[in-house]
């Protein structure tokens, strides 16, 4: 007897997404989705940022019962330990400099959104005249407007409403584990460099940096502001202009993806917080 002629056929799920930009049509390969999100590996490497606790995970002790199968429990159960903002990819809203609370769940897209990545070498603050804020010195590498409107030559613009995506380069696989506190400054924006994806209409930037910003500059945060709309120190959210607006930081792009369009699928967990852990999921964009 046959046994594969008793078994049900298998059923295939073929799924299309096409997607209409400036009267052109373009097909998400699905087939080649693209996780630029940093695993969070607790008690184990992980990158590390501003002194945070490293991300820990603990098996929970209640009585008799404790959350390690391999300590004689019936099953796992931890308790974790992290900081967002500082313990690898996350997702952010102007929740994170305003009195007022104001959740990154509220504020995160739910939809696919249309993307561009673009790969940029960062500049030495010493050969431009833009500027991140007023406690930028030598030494300091800046992601400029003059980088970025040279990668967008080589590649599509961003789209009005959707998402820049930004590769530092040079970018190996050490990001996933860097410890950014020791070593140089890490590279941050310009203002420049920021005032121009807001002229394009960009709501959504997803960055490989621990932070859009110098991570000493006094508070500041000049590219955050920027990009939500808020006036330089401004702590009052009802004055953003661009609150809908995410930043998504610690991401990690492989070298092998190219420059160019793609569907962004930026899952947030849904924390009632201003920052939250994220998994953006990239789709090349094909031409039909």
């Amino acid at each position: 007897m046959n046994e594969s002629a008793t078994r049900p056929a298998p059923v295939h799920s073929d799924l299309e997404l096409t997607v209409s930009i400036d009267g052109r049509t373009w097909r998400a390969d699905v087939s080649r989705a693209s996780d630029v999100s940093i695993p969070l590996r607790f008690d184990a490497p992980q990158p590390t940022f501003f002194g945070a606790e490293p991300a820990r995970a603990t098996p929970l002790v209640a009585g008799d019962f404790i959350g390690d199968v391999k300590r004689g429990g019936s099953v796992n159960c931890s308790r974790y330990s992290l900081t967002p903002h500082c313990n690898g990819t996350h997702t952010e809203c102007l929740g994170h400099v305003t009195h007022e609370s104001v959740s990154v769940r509220s504020v995160a897209p739910r939809a696919p959104i249309v993307g561009v990545l673009l790969s940029v070498t960062p500049e030495s603050y010493e050969s431009t005249a833009e500027r991140g804020g007023t406690t930028g010195r030598d030494g300091d590498r800046l992601i400029t407007l003059e980088s970025l409107r040279a990668a967008a030559a080589r590649a599509h613009l961003p789209c009005s409403g959707g998402a820049l995506i930004i590769r530092t380069l040079p970018n190996d696989a050490s990001k996933c584990v860097r410890n950014y506190d020791a070593g140089p400054m890490p590279p941050y924006l310009s203002a420049e460099a920021t005032e121009w994806m807001v002229s394009l209409k960009v709501e959504h930037l997803i960055v490989d940096l621990p932070s859009l910003d110098r991570a000493a500059d006094q508070g500041q945060l000049t590219a955050h502001r920027i990009f939500w709309g808020m006036a330089a120190g401004s702590t009052d959210a009802h004055t953003a202009t661009r609150a809908h607006a995410t930043v998504t930081e610690f991401a990690f792009i492989d070298s092998s993806l190219p420059d160019g369009l793609y569907l962004v699928n930026l899952q947030v967990a849904p924390f009632e917080a201003d920052a939250a852990p994220s998994r953006p999921i990239l789709y090349p964009l094909l031409r039909t």
